[in-house]
């Protein structure tokens, strides 16, 4: 009898090897993921933001390398420029007070510059020392330090739209001449104060006056002779401001100096000298008493 044949073993070895690679494709969808949500915080962001906000991010869109005529800042945007209203008004004050810090000589001029939020705007006064800071005394030449301060503050005007007063005063001291006085010394101050800004930074039709008060408007009226007298006041006006009417004293001192009621009473030029006016400040007047 023959022995029982032996069933053979068969073992099954299974191979066991790694899932096919992903190649990051779930990075690249969170990626898209982060981004779409940045966006839709973004707009949500902008959805609440003010109006100016808007207007300096639109600005910076529409000429991000800032080739416009007029450079952005934080108030317009780039190549754009805003209005300022009475109630941001102090922004623009302060952005100017910086400007001014920037200059290497402001500890020399500090207390000769002041800057104050009225009625009908931002007034910026040019106080005169003494040796002339922004004028030499009897001219109406700038000095380089008064070119500069004034070159500063058109490149920061020049980025808003608000229309621009300037005004020139003087001290009660007396000319010699009797062709030259006060009145035509704070008249030719104000318009080369004008002609500077409008080459450095200024709209050409921005300034909308230009006025000489000669020393019917005394900064310290006690002290009529006072050097802080002499002084260049810019206004930056409020949109809805009228046209500043003079006051009855200012009418009353005017009278009690014999000018004219036209030529000397005020006198006064529009942004564009007349054309019998010379563009460059006149020649040097006869010295002041």
């Amino acid at each position: 009898m023959s022995a029982p044949a032996v069933q053979p073993i068969i073992i099954f070895k299974k191979k066991k090897g790694h899932a096919g690679h992903h190649g990051g494709a779930w990075k690249v969808a969170y990626a898209d993921f982060v981004t779409a949500m940045m966006a839709l915080f973004i707009v949500l962001w902008l959805l609440s933001a003010s109006q100016d906000v808007k207007k300096s991010i639109a600005g910076y869109f529409r000429d991000p390398k800032g080739s416009g005529k007029q450079t952005g800042s934080s108030m317009g945007g780039t190549g754009e420029s805003l209005t300022i209203t009475k109630d941001n008004m102090d922004v623009l004050k302060s952005k100017l007070e910086e400007a001014v810090k920037k200059n290497p000589q402001f500890e020399k001029m500090k207390d000769y510059v002041q800057m104050t939020v009225t009625g009908e705007g931002l007034r910026i006064e040019l106080l005169e020392s003494e040796k002339g800071m922004f004028f030499a005394t009897g001219e109406a030449v700038p000095t380089e330090l008064g070119r500069t301060l004034l070159t500063k503050i058109a490149q920061e005007l020049g980025k808003t739209k608000n229309s621009i007063l300037i005004e020139g005063h003087t001290d009660s001291q007396k000319y010699k001449s009797e062709t030259y006085s006060n009145w035509e010394l704070s008249a030719d101050r104000a318009n080369a104060a004008r002609q500077i800004m409008r080459d450095n930074g200024l709209a050409p039709n921005q300034v909308n006056q230009v006025r000489g008060f000669a020393d019917a408007d005394l900064h310290l009226p006690d002290k009529p002779e006072d050097a802080s007298n002499r002084r260049v006041s810019i206004i930056v006006q409020n949109p809805s401001t009228p046209e500043p009417e003079p006051s009855a004293g200012k009418d009353a001192k005017a009278g009690e100096e014999g000018a004219e009621p036209a030529a000397e009473g005020k006198a006064e030029t529009h942004s564009e000298a007349p054309k019998t006016a010379p563009e460059k400040p006149p020649a040097k007047p006869a010295a002041r008493k």
